[in-house]
């Protein structure tokens, strides 16, 4: 029954992305870009927090006394 329901949900997706796409015309990769540029910015930010949270636990390790890793 789940397989069932993503294969409707999946199937819905892709009518919906037809539509656009036949409505938008030649407009579509415009959109399709700033879709796919704003997940990119997105996904750096996300990267670079990540990195920066991981330095400042290394660097106040380092601080109190801890064993030195390396990153």
């Amino acid at each position: 029954m789940r397989t069932f329901l993503y294969f409707l949900l999946f199937m819905f997706l892709a009518v919906v992305v037809i539509l656009l796409a036949a409505l938008l015309g030649d407009q579509g990769a415009w959109y399709f870009a700033w879709l796919v540029g704003t997940a990119m910015i997105v996904l750096i930010s996300a990267a670079s927090a990540a990195l920066l949270d991981t330095q400042e636990e290394h660097a106040a390790g380092q601080a109190a006394g801890g064993t030195r890793k390396p990153l």
